[in-house]
């Protein structure tokens, strides 16, 4: 689908195409809401046309705005597996308000570059575009195909982006075997037990599987001043109230049991993960140092959306609640089959959202070369695998049986700027950081 000319573009800085992906600004507000996705596409498309890649834009007939860029990079040896590299061009909304900076003006200011999507994930996106275009201007190849995809719509449920590629375009993706994207590889500072610096690097390779829920009980309506037994309101509370406070069970996968154990060692903590009241007091060991695993070890129903009547002395006919469901590798099928019975005769339920958890193997050669770039560009880190209680994009692309990992680097500032605002307020990425992450990506996707 492409190649790339020789000492075609020139030298472009990180920075600069970071701070130019922010001012684009891919608000993703609702579904089919996401006006500047098309903008940022064009743009990306349009470097890598002028670099000699001959990138492809698509998007739904229904959603024209909705755009996504995918070039394939051809290896010089094509009989090896491919490896997609995939990162999200849309972000959630801000409110500019609450900001020290305006969140769409990719200002760098006291060593970050500010805006929304300057770690979620802009960054990914300007440092695999900073790769690309180097390759160009080089003449370098990689030594197997490289798929890239800069995907709309990771901030709803890739109904527009990544899972319509897959659902639409999956010849795009043939003979690959292996990807990363976000949420993975960064480098951060922790104490061991003796009290020095350990510099950690959790690389992802899984997620919790998303199996959202709509509850619904109907009952009869009425006056509210006569209150009687079939109040659908009554009944989806009492649901609810069980399914809320329902303490699922320990399921420690291999995924997880590889990070507390990793994690443990890496800090000189030592831990007996052979039994639920091990793991529990590894947690508490681990404190903040075991990270996302507090919520990976076991599954979650939390209930977040509620809607029911219309006027105070009218008992409505009908009650609906959303539940925020979230089940770790290895215990889709014992969460399933639970949930009738917490939510009860009375009300109606169905999954808004059945995606199973994610698992790429951790003793494969794709995570030993992940592991290796980051420990060449960053002697004496450590790397441990994750699973992430969360979902991104990989959800989609596993379908395919594509091994997923989650690897978007950042390296540590010398000065200790972090990154921050993910989601929130102010959020920036150190310059410092994002220049080393690229050195951990190029190394990775020159060597792999």
């Amino acid at each position: 689908m492409c190649s790339a000319t020789q000492g075609a573009h020139p030298a472009v800085d990180v920075v600069e195409l970071l701070r130019t992906l922010i001012r684009h600004d891919t608000t993703n507000r609702a579904p089919g809401d996401a006006e500047g996705e098309l903008a940022a596409a064009r743009w990306v498309e349009g470097l890598l046309r002028g670099a000699g890649f001959e990138p492809v834009l698509l998007a739904r007939a229904d959603a024209p705005h909705r755009a996504n860029v995918v070039v394939r990079v051809p290896g010089l040896d094509r009989s090896l597996p491919g490896l997609l590299v995939h990162a999200h061009l849309d972000v959630v909304p801000a409110e500019p308000g609450q900001w020290t900076v305006p969140p769409f003006a990719g200002e760098l200011r006291d060593g970050w570059v500010w805006g929304r999507g300057a770690v979620d994930m802009k960054d990914m996106c300007a440092m695999t575009l900073a790769v690309l275009l180097d390759w160009a201007a080089t003449g370098r190849r990689p030594r197997r195909d490289v798929v890239v995809a800069f995907v709309a719509d990771e901030e709803t449920d890739g109904s527009y982006g990544a899972q319509w590629l897959v659902d639409a375009h999956r010849e795009l993706f043939e003979g690959v075997d292996a990807a990363i994207g976000e949420s993975g590889g960064s480098i951060e500072e922790l104490r061991h037990v003796d009290g020095r610096s350990v510099l950690l690097s959790r690389v992802s390779a899984g997620e919790r599987g998303t199996l959202h829920l709509r509850l619904t009980a109907s009952g009869t309506s009425g006056h509210g001043s006569r209150p009687h037994d079939d109040n659908p309101v009554l009944a989806l509370v009492d649901a609810l109230h069980r399914i809320g406070h329902h303490r699922w069970p320990l399921n420690l996968s291999d995924l997880v049991r590889s990070q507390l154990q990793g994690t443990a060692d890496a800090l000189g903590h030592v831990v007996d993960l052979s039994d639920d009241a091990g793991v529990e007091a590894a947690l508490e060991t681990l404190g903040e140092a075991a990270e996302v695993a507090h919520f990976t070890v076991r599954a979650s129903t939390t209930p977040t959306v509620v809607r029911a009547g219309y006027k105070v002395n009218v008992i409505p006919g009908e009650a609906v609640a959303e539940v925020d469901v979230r089940c770790p590798p290895g215990c889709t099928e014992e969460l399933l089959a639970a949930l009738p019975a917490l939510v009860g005769d009375r009300v109606r339920m169905e999954h808004t959202v059945l995606n199973p958890p994610v698992e790429a193997p951790v003793d494969s050669p794709w995570f030993a070369a992940l592991r290796d770039a980051v420990e060449s560009e960053v002697p004496g880190a450590v790397v441990v695998p994750r699973c992430l209680g969360g979902g991104t994009d990989a959800k989609a692309f596993s379908t395919l049986g594509i091994a997923c990992y989650g690897f978007a680097p950042l390296s540590l500032d010398p000065d200790g700027r972090r990154p921050g605002g993910m989601h929130g307020v102010d959020e920036r990425v150190p310059v410092a950081s994002l220049r080393g992450g690229l050195r951990i990506l190029t190394r990775f996707l020159d060597t792999v």
